[in-house]
Formats: C-alpha cells, sequence, structure tokens
C-alpha cells in the first residue's frame, strides 16, 4: 500500500518517453535528462529491466492497445513489476473498464491515451493525453520545401498549442500528448525540440518518441545521435526548471467561446489561427463559461452562438453591459468537430475560417492585448500572469531552420525586472523600458534559437 502510495505522488512529476529496448545498459542514456518514465510495447516487459530500472528512480509502464485480453494483459503487468499501463487508442467501454478495475486491483498506476473527443476531462484522473496529435513543424507543401499560410498571413505551422489551450482550460493537471514521429522520415533534432515547447510551453508533456533511425543510432552508441539525445534532454530540462510557473494563468484579454462541438478539438482552427498573429488568447469552454473566466477579457469571439444555453447567453450579455465587446460566428457558420481520426482541417474549413478571420482582424486592430510581437513570423507565443499581476512570464518557440534575431515585445503592465531564460544560455537579465501602448513594458531579445521564456517582474 506504502509503494502505491508513493507511485500516486510521483505521478505529477513522470517526464515520459517511449522506450525500444529492455536492455538493462540502455538506461545509462537516461542519465542527465529528465525522463524517468519509460513506455514499453508488451514484447519488451522483462522483470530484469524493470527492477533495473527502479534502482535508478524510473518507472516503467506497459502500453495496451486495442483488441487484446486487457485484464491479462494489466495482470502480466503486474507480474513483472511494472508501475502501470498505458491504453493507448480508444478501447471499447467494456474493454477499458475492466483494465480500471484490474489495475486498480494490482495498485498499478492507469493512463489513458484515446482520441481527442474521447478524452475524459471529468474523470479527476491525474494524468489525462491523447496520442492524437500533429507532429509540430512549419508544414511544406511541395517539392521547394515552401510552406503555405494561414489565412491569418502567417506561416502554416502544425501544432498542437490550440487543442492544449482548450485541454489545459478543462484540466490543471498533467496532460501527455502522445503524438509520433512522422514514419518513414529521418528527422532533424530542433523538430523534436519543437515538439517538447510546442507541449511544454501550454505546461502539457510531449511523450519522447523518436524516429527509427535515431532510435537506432542511439542505442547502438553513435556519437551524433548520443550528442542530439542529449540536446532533447536538455530542452525536457529547460521546461522541466519553469514548472513553478506552469500554473500561472493563461492571460489575454481576448478569449474564445468554443467546444468540442464547435471545432475544439481540432488543430487548425480558431484558437491556432489567432495565435499564430501572436496575440495572446484564451478558450473559454461553454461548461465553465462564467463572469470569473471572462474577468480579464474586453473581448470575446463567440465561435457558436446557436450552441449557447440562455444560462451562458445572459454571461455574454453581463459582459457586454460591462464595456465587453463580443464578435458572433456568422449565420449558419459552424466549424467541424473532431471525428474519427481527424483533427486537422481541410481546405473547406480553411476557406471558412478566412469568413471570420476578417472580421476578428478588425476587432483586434492592432491593439495590444496582453503583449505585442515584432520579427517573429515563424514563433509561436503564450504568455501567462498571475492575477495580481506582479509576474508574467512569455514563452516563445521558433519553428523556422535557424535562429531569429532582434525579438522585441511589448507587454502590458508595468514591470521593473525581466530575464530572459534559454535551454543553451540559462539567465540573461534584459533591460526593461516603458512603451506608451497600454502602457506596456517593451523588451529587447538578442536571439531565440528554437524556445526561449521571459520572466518579469514588477
Amino acid at each position: 500500500m506504502l509503494a502505491a502510495l508513493l507511485m500516486v505522488a510521483a505521478l505529477p512529476d513522470w517526464a515520459p518517453a517511449r522506450w525500444s529496448s529492455n536492455d538493462p545498459s540502455s538506461l545509462s542514456l537516461l542519465q542527465g535528462t529528465p525522463v524517468n518514465c519509460l513506455l514499453m510495447e508488451q514484447k519488451l516487459w522483462s522483470g530484469p529491466f524493470v527492477k533495473k530500472a527502479a534502482e535508478r528512480n524510473v518507472a516503467v509502464l506497459g502500453l495496451l492497445h486495442p483488441g487484446g485480453d486487457t485484464a491479462q494483459s494489466v495482470r502480466t503487468a503486474r507480474e513483472q513489476g511494472l508501475q502501470g499501463v498505458v491504453l493507448e487508442g480508444d478501447f471499447a467501454g467494456p474493454d477499458a473498464d475492466a483494465a480500471r478495475k484490474s489495475a486498480s486491483s494490482a495498485n498499478l498506476a492507469l493512463v489513458e491515451l484515446p482520441s481527442r473527443r474521447d478524452v475524459r476531462f471529468g474523470s479527476g484522473s491525474p494524468i489525462l493525453g491523447s496520442y492524437q496529435g500533429v507532429f509540430p513543424g512549419i508544414l511544406p507543401v511541395d517539392e521547394k520545401d515552401k510552406a503555405h499560410a494561414m489565412p491569418s498571413g502567417g506561416p502554416w505551422i502544425d501544432t498542437n498549442a490550440g487543442f492544449l489551450r482548450y485541454a489545459r482550460a478543462l484540466h490543471k493537471g498533467e496532460f501527455w500528448v502522445a503524438v509520433k514521429p512522422p514514419e518513414n522520415q529521418v528527422l532533424k533534432v530542433d523538430r523534436y525540440l519543437q515538439a517538447i515547447g510546442d507541449a511544454a510551453m501550454l505546461g502539457a508533456r510531449w511523450v519522447v518518441s523518436l524516429d527509427n533511425d535515431f532510435t537506432r543510432r542511439l542505442l547502438a552508441g553513435d556519437p551524433k545521435a548520443v550528442a542530439d539525445w542529449k540536446k532533447i534532454g536538455q530542452y525536457m530540462r529547460f521546461y522541466e526548471d519553469l514548472k513553478g510557473y506552469r500554473d500561472l494563468p493563461a492571460y489575454g484579454k481576448l478569449a474564445v467561446l468554443q467546444d468540442a462541438s464547435s471545432g475544439a478539438l481540432l488543430s487548425g482552427g480558431v484558437l491556432d489561427m489567432i495565435a499564430v498573429k501572436h496575440t495572446p488568447v484564451r478558450p473559454v469552454p461553454g461548461s465553465i463559461l462564467s463572469a470569473a473566466t471572462l474577468d480579464r477579457a474586453s473581448m470575446a469571439v463567440n465561435v457558436d452562438p446557436e450552441s449557447l444555453t440562455p444560462a451562458e447567453k445572459e454571461v455574454l450579455k453581463e459582459f457586454t453591459r460591462h464595456g465587453g465587446t463580443v464578435l458572433n460566428g456568422p449565420p449558419g457558420w459552424k466549424m467541424p468537430s473532431a471525428d474519427g481520426n481527424r483533427i486537422t482541417m481541410d481546405k473547406d474549413d480553411v476557406a471558412k475560417l478566412d469568413e471570420i478571420w476578417k472580421e476578428v482582424n478588425t476587432m483586434i486592430d492592432r491593439r495590444n492585448l496582453g503583449v505585442r510581437l515584432f520579427n517573429v513570423s515563424s514563433m509561436l507565443s503564450y504568455l501567462q500572469a498571475a492575477r495580481d499581476g506582479k509576474v508574467a512570464v512569455l514563452h516563445l518557440l521558433n519553428f523556422s531552420d535557424y535562429p531569429v534575431e532582434n525579438v522585441t515585445a511589448h507587454v502590458l503592465g508595468k514591470f521593473r525586472k525581466a530575464w530572459l531564460l534559454t535551454p543553451e544560455g540559462g539567465k540573461k537579465a534584459l533591460e526593461p523600458y516603458e512603451v506608451e501602448e497600454g502602457p506596456a513594458t517593451g523588451l529587447d531579445i538578442d536571439l531565440v534559437r528554437v524556445a526561449a521564456a521571459v520572466v518579469l517582474e514588477q
């Protein structure tokens, strides 16, 4: 029982990775990285490996997929000494229930990674997640590797950030994104660093997963693969060291009222469209819509007005009575919901986005709704701020193949101190200066390679 309690206490600190070897010597690769939780396919389960992992304070979780004898697999995991099991995929109701019951009886942790539409946000599970996602990066569309554009005019960045904003609005605990690299591709290490940051800047965790070539070379001790693996560990450590800020509220004076039925589970939707223009935006699902969840907003986009209940409509009326501005989606305009394996927008959906983008762009009209950023066309950003305004954190993630120089940020509020934090360069003091708009605090950042965070204090 004590062991089970200790395991439950450790769940929020698990930094997960898929692992393709049950050779105990492979565990030495974890040294110097935050990885302390390995997800392994059933054919690799090994008592001796689990024992050696436990000696390093590394948990081993067994991956289970739909179609097998789930309850028996859970019992096997217990016999092999695993600390838990992961249900990856969409299990039939009776199979999932049997797995939950068996895991509870065996004092095993249970993590469920279903499709986005089946995430049980109201379950109270300490870890939620999904196997579905896009692998982050700027999307090439032709043989010349050119990227096409969003309706907003920015490059099309494949990102899970919009979905994660929505997920984090509903669940403040751990959330895992278990998307794998594209098949039959050998990726540059920066793509892995972007995948880490795409989840971590939103307070989630990407389940580290390497392409087959990278895995083979790493396990064989190839020096380049080992060096890249250490860099992955360096970036994971960077975000682990920022955990103290993780639960700061998302900040932005623009709120988007959206639910699963109106596209919140899709990547490339309204939230991503606005965020790619570097406008701070935060989702407000209908289930939590209230005066409190709109308390720091001055504008709201109501994606699907027809879906609101009378009580929710009254909240919006009260919001406008107090000076807030509401933009309603066009009559008959409706974004798709996640269906089957579909989690991205098709061409027709992008055309629909263009209809509303013109109105959103007019409403924003170069206003500072939390932060304005300059020279960041290939980046995504995320702004958090304490409710008393004394501390703010601005996350930056660069998706280009080259470092970005001379980034400028105008953050709402008056801050006396600011530091730039990067995985490569540690902590560097910045010189804040006053900006008239807002009023706001101006900051100049010399260089962002892939990821950075700016911490501001009053």
